[in-house]
């Protein structure tokens, strides 16, 4: 199975959107333009990954077009020269093999199409997460179905090798539907690009590896997990700009989680743990997404049911977290979101409703302001910003 674009078309398509003139500083250089990609999982209304210009002096966004075809992009990822567009291919299939996908996409700003480079079985089933290390030499992808945990190099061309390394988890936690074994739902690196952040949603376990940037290769860390709350279920993590404190988003819980961090140990250190959700409901919800301000000074985190992104300030010496409000997505199930790189805007995508939702960012309380802008894209479930840096 090979998921080329038909790049006549998609580029004829992206022409006509993205190829208008942009604004420019005296100096030539793009102001505020960024180009935004969503994944989804590909059916009736989606055909795979999808791109938007975003201009973040106005707020506005263009309405997306396909920039790529593929089979549930679910999860996307772009190196640290913006060259190239990494994502995951969210089956159990792949190649008449059990497992799921890894493509790779060579990046052309400021169209933003996606040439498809190649792909290489992910090293298990349902793959969900895909991130890019610092050097832009790896990409680490989580397969939640089997419960693995893979590296995979980047050659200087974009294209990606067979494994590096592949860590399969094995436990299980106390909700006998959801953690009867593992699910790795996400990895991170550190600042330093030392080690690796695995949450298991499956063992209630965030998993800390390290990376050798020589050969891939991955080893345990001398402080090899933190443990969360028994059915807490944690999915994705993330870290504070200067490198402090980390937070969890948990699925199962509802809850999201502050540890300090210790980079010289690598040891993640729980301070606190709050509901994303309000006191008095009652229905059924799971979080999803979790994200820092680029300030450091707020965090977000989804819930699919309530349907609303609830908001904390950040404590700046402790990193505890005090809540701010709850804002509704206007969809249903807020799959992912994602901050533009300036802090002035929230982008959120709601799977179940086909829709991409631009939310205004108070930069003194962190609270968000519905800007009346919904596009649509067919489930959506993955947003990521690239910015367009310079004019030829």
């Amino acid at each position: 199975m090979r998921f080329l674009s038909s790049l006549k078309l998609v580029r004829a398509a992206l022409a006509a959107l993205l190829l208008v003139p942009f604004s420019m500083n005296a100096d030539g250089a793009l102001s505020n333009q960024f180009l935004v990609y969503f994944g989804t999982y590909t059916g009736a209304k989606s055909q795979g990954i999808y791109v938007s210009r975003f201009d973040a002096a106005s707020g506005k966004l263009s309405a997306p077009v396909l920039a790529a075809k593929s089979i549930n992009p679910a999860y996307l990822a772009v190196d640290p020269g913006h060259r190239f567009l990494f994502a995951v291919n969210e089956t159990d299939h792949f190649n008449g093999q059990a497992g799921g996908a890894v493509a790779a996409f060579r990046l052309d700003a400021p169209t933003g199409t996606l040439a498809f480079l190649n792909q290489q079985p992910s090293g298990g089933t349902s793959p969900c997460h895909i991130a890019a290390d610092a050097t832009g030499k790896y990409v680490l992808v989580a397969n939640y179905r089997s419960g693995s945990v893979a590296v995979f190099p980047v050659q200087t061309n974009g294209l990606i090798g067979p494994p590096t390394a592949v860590i399969q988890h094995h436990g299980s936690s106390v909700n006998p539907q959801r953690q009867a074994g593992p699910h790795a739902h996400c990895t991170a690196m550190d600042a330093a690009n030392h080690r690796v952040f695995a949450c298991d949603l499956g063992l209630d376990k965030v998993m800390i590896y390290r990376l050798n940037e020589t050969n891939g290769a991955l080893t345990a860390d001398e402080n090899p997990w933190v443990e969360l709350k028994p059915g807490s279920g944690p999915r994705h993590i993330v870290f504070s700009p200067d490198g402090r404190h980390a937070y969890v988003i948990n699925e199962l819980g509802s809850t999201l989680t502050a540890f300090t961090y210790d980079p010289k140990h690598g040891t993640l250190k729980e301070i606190q743990t709050v509901s994303t959700l309000p006191e008095d409901f009652h229905g059924k919800s799971a979080c999803a997404e979790v994200a820092v301000h680029p300030s450091g000074k707020f965090v977000y985190g989804s819930n699919r049911g309530d349907d609303s992104i609830a908001v904390f300030a950040v404590e700046e010496q402790s990193g505890r977290l005090d809540f701010i409000e709850r804002q509704s997505t206007r969809g249903k199930i807020p799959r992912c979101f994602a901050i533009d790189p300036t802090g002035q805007y929230l982008i959120a995508a709601n799977q179940d409703s086909d829709s991409i939702v631009v939310f205004r960012i108070n930069a003194q309380t962190g609270q968000l302001t519905w800007t009346g802008q919904t596009v649509e894209v067919g489930k959506p479930v993955c947003v990521v910003f690239v910015p367009l840096e310079t004019a030829p």
